[in-house]
This record gives C-alpha cells, structure tokens and sequence, in this order.
C-alpha cells in the first residue's frame, strides 16, 4: 500500500468517534437544579448525558459527597467527573472537557434595603448565611463575619431563601440560578417572595466548572455533543424546564 494511502486512512480512523462507551462519571450528591438523584435529572446530568449521547455514550452517574468527587476520579472508582475541584487534570489521569454548566455566586439582598455591597467591608454588621464551604472559598469576604459570628453556613438552600425574606438575615451567598430555583419552587408553594438585588463580588471563570474525562477521546466525544445542544437551542431548553425563561443561561 502506497504510503500515502496509508497515512490517509490512518488519519480517518483517528477521526472517527470512539465505540459507543458507558461512562461512569462522579456527581455531587445533592445540588438542585443541577443534580437531582433521586431520579438521576437535573441541569448538569442532562445536558452532560445529552452531550455524550451525541455520539453514542451513555452516562452512568454515581453520586458522593462534592469534596469526594474528584478523589473518586483519582481513585480510579468512576471514568469522569463532574469537576476536579481546582485540580490540574493532568495529574489526576484525566482530560478536561468545555463547562457544561456554570455556577455563578452573588451576593443577594433584599432590594427594600438598598444595600450597597462592592468589597469586603461593605457586609460588616451585617449577617450572611451561605452554601457548605463557601468561607473557604471566599476567605477574604466571610473570614471575619465567621469570627463575629455573623456567618452561617446552611445546605438547605430553599432555607437561605427563606430566611432572607423572613428578615432574619441580611445577605445570602448563593449561586444565581440555585436560589432562583428554590424561589420559584416556594413561590408555587404560596411562600411569599419579596424583590431582590443581586451583587457581584467575585469574576466568574467558566474554567473553574470543567468536567473532567479519563479517555481523551470520549472528551472530545463530550465537546462535539456540548457544541450541537448550544448550536440547536437545546442546551438553552434544558436550562428552561428547570428555571423557566427567567434563569441565567451561560453563553
């Protein structure tokens, strides 16, 4: 066989999809909208199932505690992950693959309070309660709340919506479409909800929420599928059914 017809069919088969694969992938246990396992929906499950159905993978989802998720990646217990969680991919064994969904922390008010927030020492005398973890992550902000006493961390995130409009705090620290799922699901239930402010208070790096993929080519795989859900509208769809037309849809 001449050389060059060799090298192009060579070529071909490296571009062909890899054999349609089950994909064991780690997910945090429990973050609504995102991730519903009880019923293995949500946000993220969808559009990454429906990203890697693409070219005929199917996901299996297995769920941990978010701080395990990345070591059950490492441990070799599941072939990706939903995040790593800060840590360099490479040296996980793994490949990043494209965000397949952001999470956006702001800082939410009342808006009846008119409250200005643009740095640290704008949340003094005031009481914050947030998501599992977040003093960690934002140390510079929360640190000396925390020290006050005048920081709560609370998992139940329909309680942070809750306690913010009851008046018995003044900030919650929360992804933007996270309370504004719990809002529209106390709504329903007849809860009254107040007007809120949203405050920015850190710079959102889509890096930060990459799946991580131990094949290389079943991440490629992944990004194909993640770019035609955006081309046709349907990653757009998928954040709807959860959030309706009013939640935040990254680009």
């Amino acid at each position: 066989m001449p050389t060059s017809i060799a090298l192009l069919l060579s070529a071909i088969v490296l571009a062909l999809p890899a054999a349609a694969a089950d994909v064991t992938m780690a997910f945090g246990e429990k973050i609504p909208p995102f991730c519903f396992p009880q019923t293995n929906s949500g946000i993220e499950l969808e559009v990454i199932g429906e990203a890697l159905k693409y070219r005929g993978h199917v996901l299996k989802p297995q769920y941990f505690p978010l701080a395990r998720v990345p070591v059950a990646f490492k441990a070799g217990q599941v072939d990706a992950a939903m995040t790593s969680l800060g840590e360099d991919a490479t040296a996980m064994g793994g490949h990043f693959g494209n965000p397949a969904v952001l999470y956006d922390n702001v800082l939410i008010t009342l808006a009846s309070r008119h409250l200005v927030i643009n740095k640290p020492a704008d949340l003094k005398g005031l009481t914050v309660i947030s998501f599992q973890g977040a003093v960690n992550r934002y140390p510079e902000w929360l640190g000396a709340l925390k020290e006050l006493g005048n920081y709560t961390e609370q998992n139940d995130q329909a309680l942070q919506v809750k306690t913010l409009m009851m008046g018995r705090f003044d900030v919650v620290l929360s992804d933007r479409n996270i309370f504004h799922y719990f809002t529209r699901q106390l709504q329903n239930e007849g809860f009254a909800i107040l007007p809120v402010e949203e405050h920015s208070f850190t710079v959102l790096n889509p890096q930060d929420y990459r799946p991580v993929f131990r094949s290389k080519q079943i991440r490629n795989d992944f990004n194909a599928g993640l770019q035609q859900l955006k081309a046709t509208g349907r990653y757009r769809a998928i954040y709807e059914k959860y959030l309706g037309k009013d939640g935040f849809v990254p680009q």
